[in-house]
């Protein structure tokens, strides 16, 4: 089952998730920098990738959303997706909290803010295993026709296409 909302050929959301992902997994590794060396430049820093990992996560989460809502009901991969979507959105949720509890003092954050920023990154992985599974189990957004051989998405032609991508003593 191809994406819902593609962009040359490929789905959208597992295009955009790596930015909620890195902005936020920066945030806690920044986080215990801050911790272990005191560094209020590393929290400054922290602060401002903890907003971008919330507002990059909110925009993956509308293409994730549209994905999801065109899986067939009563599917495996339409519960999965549920699953997926509320480990993510909670993963956000604790993080937004997290902005909001640190959001006076953003280069001397607590300690509170900065536990529910690693609980909500372990969420995260979970979520992330269960958009695996959607992926390499189940094959959401994947191509069944493609090969290793398949034409580029910008070539206009289905993945299917043998004609020039293998040797004409190959093609069948």
């Amino acid at each position: 089952m191809a994406g819902k909302v593609n962009l040359l050929g490929h789905p959208v959301h597992p295009m955009v998730v790596v930015y909620p992902l890195a902005f936020l997994t920066a945030t806690v590794v920044l986080d215990i920098s801050f911790l272990a060396t005191g560094n209020a430049l590393l929290a400054t820093i922290s602060y401002w990738a903890l907003i971008a990992g919330i507002l990059t996560g909110l925009f993956a989460a509308i293409f994730g959303i549209a994905d999801w809502a065109a899986l067939p009901d009563g599917t495996r991969a339409k519960r999965i997706g549920g699953w997926h979507a509320r480990a993510n959105i909670t993963m956000i949720v604790l993080f937004a909290i997290d902005w909001w509890l640190r959001r006076k003092t953003p280069d001397a954050p607590e300690t509170l803010p900065i536990v529910m920023g690693v609980v909500a990154i372990f969420l995260g992985l979970v979520g992330g295993w269960l958009g695996g599974e959607l992926v390499y189990r189940l094959s959401v957004g994947v191509d069944f026709d493609a090969h290793v051989n398949s034409p580029s998405s910008f070539s206009g032609r289905p993945a299917s296409d043998l004609k020039e991508t293998l040797p004409a003593s190959q093609r069948g």
